[in-house]
């Protein structure tokens, strides 16, 4: 972090939260513990996990989870945009070479 970070503070299950972050992060900051705030309320509505501490380990292994998940699927998806956009440019050269 450089020398300019700021202070953010968010609430995370009625718990209030500083955190030094820089400008430009502010904004993913704020959207993460909101995004974590309601992963932790929806497991404690849920009544299947109690305990504050349980309850964040749940909501940070489920996260963890969606997050491992897409970045599986971050390869593939760009090979298939990869071979999509090669079609394209085929297509595209074809009809330009044929005026």
């Amino acid at each position: 972090m450089s020398n300019k970070s700021i202070s953010v503070s968010v609430t995370i299950m009625g718990k209030e939260y500083k955190i030094a972050c820089e400008p430009q992060e502010q904004e993913n900051l704020i959207r993460s513990s909101s995004e974590l705030d309601a992963q932790m309320r929806k497991m404690r509505d849920s009544g299947k996990v109690s305990g504050a501490e349980r309850i964040a380990v749940m909501a940070a292994l489920n996260l963890s989870h969606e997050l491992q998940t897409l970045k599986n699927q971050t390869p593939v998806l760009s090979q298939g945009w990869k071979e999509c956009l090669a079609n394209m440019m085929a297509k595209i050269e074809n009809v330009l070479e044929k005026r």
